[in-house]
């Protein structure tokens, strides 16, 4: 009895595992196994971008960019049209408050050139030595950060008979705060000349200037240091340009224009009279401009 139980024992335990070794193993999945999405191409910046980083870098001084709300730089240059892939001449860039916001935002994609004075032609000596001061002192400025201008040049040029470069060869000429100097030093004329011919047909002037109320007579603007819309936009016209558009982005209705020390009284400088309070002048501002756009044919 006992081997009965044993052999039948035996045998469903061996018909257990028979059974077990015939059970079909899972099916192999068909479903793909999970992959990381491919990254999606990084966006281009746009040139409005740039010029806008360019704005807030961190080369630029906290007190130069607390003057961004007087010159209004990134609507300023974009009103003028600046874009990338454009040769831009900066006229006298002086202590370059507009070359480090200009000079990152075409580098790699254009081409800035700083047009200074050749200060070994200037046959004053005083003046001599005010030009080489600011040329040296530019060019220790871009000397002194590679990463932020090292796509800009220099070109030195006379006064009296100014060359900015090959006739033709750029996109758009750029001058802030300059005109004036050039009037009440008799060489206005030849200067926009000299815009002239190194333009291209279709290329474009930018002026940024003191404005003087209209009917200003020459001798009031040369010691005011503000001149007329008329007088600048004559001035152009004459070296064959043509006025394309004019601005208010840089206009400010609070300047009387009448100040002792004409527009010198006024941010930055501030020269302002013995007795007088600094803050009556700094409240005002910065002088009021006018913004003009001119092309050549």
């Amino acid at each position: 009895m006992q081997r009965l139980l044993l052999v039948t024992a035996l045998g469903l335990t061996l018909a257990a595992c028979g059974q077990q070794s015939e059970t079909p193993a899972p099916a192999a999945s068909t479903t793909p196994a999970a992959t990381e999405p491919a990254p999606m191409p990084a966006k281009p910046m746009s040139f409005a971008d740039r010029l806008q980083a360019a704005v807030d870098g961190e080369h630029r001084s906290a007190e130069n960019k607390a003057r961004d709300a007087h010159r209004h730089p990134a609507q300023t240059l974009a009103f003028f049209g600046l874009d990338a892939g454009q040769t831009v001449i900066e006229i006298t860039p002086g202590g370059g408050w507009y070359s480090e916001i200009l000079a990152p935002a075409l580098k790699g994609d254009g081409q800035l050139v700083g047009a200074i004075v050749n200060a070994g032609a200037v046959e004053d000596e005083r003046a001599r030595g005010y030009y080489e001061r600011s040329n040296q002192g530019l060019r220790d400025k871009l000397a002194g950060n590679a990463d932020v201008y090292g796509g800009m040049t220099l070109v030195e040029f006379d006064t009296g008979s100014p060359n900015f470069g090959e006739s033709g060869s750029a996109d758009l000429v750029l001058t802030f705060r300059n005109v004036h100097n050039w009037t009440g030093n008799g060489y206005d004329e030849a200067m926009f000349n000299g815009f002239f011919d190194v333009l291209k047909s279709g290329g474009v002037l930018g002026v940024v200037e003191h404005r003087a109320a209209e009917g200003t007579s020459a001798e009031d603007s040369a010691k005011s240091g503000y001149l007329t819309e008329s007088y600048v936009i004559g001035l152009a016209e004459k070296a064959g340009f043509q006025l394309a558009e004019k601005s208010e982005i840089n206009a400010n209705p609070a300047d009387t224009k009448d100040h002792a020390n004409g527009v010198w009284t006024l941010p930055p400088v501030l020269r302002v009279p013995e007795g007088e309070d600094k803050a009556k002048y700094e409240a005002i501002g910065e002088s009021d401009r006018m913004t003009l756009k001119f092309v050549k044919p």
